[in-house]
């Protein structure tokens, strides 16, 4: 299963006791997922299409416990090349259906359906507790998330701009950065950084999902850490291993060209010395010198040197000052 999957299934059996928190969740699976169908005689069913069982038992299992009604579930096989089981969960009773709508205030007391979800009108998402409720049903009908180990990123597809900027007004309610993005006909929210995404799962109440998201992001940091530390101390070895082999070029250069004769005894000294160990650092250099020499005093001598040779190369006397 992938890692969608599974937070799927973990939320598809957290159940909540409160009433009020079913109903929101019911609500958010009816608004993403559903179809509210009506006869010729203005009967109303309700119906439920999803690919994922664990979205059609969650359904499944709200309706019966909220509601106390008969529930009819349908599977259908795929054809063709497209194989995967298509569910229907539905409300065929026309009283339950409607009992359903009005809990849900996706139906006015008069017999109007509508689907206004505002924070500040609705009172099914008015609690802490609802909105949450609502966010972890929005997310079973149309949610995923992309695997962790690969990159982040969470969304929830909407087919209208209206519910997609609702949704995201619930999410950001919870002090996160949602934001909207249109792909072909859905109104996409999402979430792209990992600690906001650790952040909606706690909203959703995922515990198991939350901390395996925070074990793969501790370890992709702590291995992102250590190819930078890599990548810097292998920079500074280059950088070390060039400048070693540009001071052996010019001490090499002096020495074929007029010898160290002409040189003061400290820039002898450590010419002999570089040339002798070409691996040395600066400060291995300096400790080896009697006496010994910090590393700046080691620098500045070899920077003598390379000036020296650079005066030799461009044909003026030598200095040894």
């Amino acid at each position: 299963m992938s890692f969608s999957s599974d937070v799927k299934e973990e939320l598809s059996r957290q159940q909540t006791a409160a009433r009020h928190c079913q109903i929101a969740e019911i609500a958010a699976i009816i608004s993403l997922c559903g179809r509210i169908q009506i006869s010729e005689l203005d009967r109303y069913r309700l119906k439920i299409h999803t690919e994922n069982v664990a979205v059609a038992r969650k359904y499944f299992t709200l309706l019966k416990k909220t509601f106390n009604i008969r529930v009819d579930v349908s599977i259908r096989q795929g054809m063709g090349s497209h194989q995967n089981h298509s569910y229907a969960v539905g409300v065929s009773r026309h009283e339950d259906a409607v009992r359903v709508l009005k809990a849900t205030k996706l139906m006015t007391a008069g017999g109007e359906i509508r689907e206004n979800l505002s924070l500040t009108q609705n009172v099914v998402i008015q609690q802490s507790c609802c909105r949450r409720a609502f966010i972890r049903g929005a997310f079973l009908a149309a949610g995923s998330i992309s695997d962790p180990e690969k990159f982040y990123h969470f969304e929830i597809a909407c087919v209208a701009e209206a519910k997609a900027e609702q949704l995201k007004e619930l999410i950001l309610s919870f002090g996160l950065d949602a934001r909207i993005v249109q792909r072909k006909k859905y109104f996409v929210v999402y979430i792209k950084e990992g600690s906001q995404i650790v952040d909606i799962l706690n909203v959703m109440e995922a515990p198991l999902a939350l901390m395996e998201l925070e074990n793969i992001r501790i370890v992709k940091e702590m291995r992102g850490s250590v190819n930078r530390q890599v990548n810097c101390e292998t920079a500074n070895i280059n950088k070390t291993v060039s400048a070693a082999v540009k001071q052996i070029q010019d001490i090499t250069f002096i020495r074929d060209k007029v010898g160290f004769g002409g040189l003061p005894e400290n820039l002898r000294e450590i010419a002999g010395l570089r040339l002798e160990r070409p691996e040395a650092t600066l400060k291995e250099l300096g400790e080896a010198l009697d006496p010994p020499v910090g590393k700046s005093g080691v620098n500045h001598r070899l920077r003598k040197l390379g000036d020296i040779a650079e005066k030799l190369r461009d044909g003026s006397p030598e200095s040894g000052t």
